[in-house]
């Protein structure tokens, strides 16, 4: 295993016990991130115009298509990091 990948589960497993709950928007690009580090370009169907919580989620992997998996993880865990 890498060293960034265990950065990255490291990181993964600290945002589950972060000091304080991220705003909405922060969590969605740490979702968009997570997604984007462990399973690549967004392929999935956009979900329905009535959910609105999968749209967001959606919508927020997808801005993401086209950067690497190991960029993703680095991101992720520079905004883990800069919220502790």
């Amino acid at each position: 295993m890498s060293d960034l990948q265990t950065k990255f589960e490291a990181a993964v497993t600290h945002s589950k016990n972060l000091s304080e709950r991220p705003d909405n928007m922060t969590l969605l690009k740490l979702y968009a991130l997570y997604k984007q580090a462990s399973a690549g370009d967004n392929n999935e169907k956009k979900p329905g115009f009535t959910d609105m919580v999968g749209r967001a989620k959606w919508d927020a992997w997808n801005t993401l298509k086209g950067t690497s998996e190991t960029d993703a993880m680095q991101q992720y865990i520079d905004l883990i990091e800069s919220l502790s």
